[in-house]
């Protein structure tokens, strides 16, 4: 599988912390190989609308969208508590 970022994904991204752009890259290379990877810890939290969070770090987290073989990352974020 492969993936890119949305417009607002791309935003979040260039926001972002260098040591969060640095775990981003990480996971998201486990993502496109192994959706089940553990540190990912992905899950569905939408089914209507097909979103998936996953984790970046213990603080952060990326939410994206399965489009046939490629996911979308929608928004990198802080985790919201």
């Amino acid at each position: 599988m492969t993936w890119q970022h949305s417009i607002r994904s791309k935003t979040d991204y260039n926001d972002a912390a260098p040591v969060i752009k640095k775990a981003f890259d990480k996971q998201a290379l486990l993502l496109a190989a192994n959706m089940r990877h553990p540190s990912l810890r992905a899950k569905k939290i939408d089914e209507t609308n097909n979103i998936w969070q996953a984790r970046v770090n213990q603080a952060w987290r990326f939410y994206f969208r399965i489009e046939g073989d490629n996911y979308l990352i929608l928004r990198i974020i802080p985790h919201p508590k």
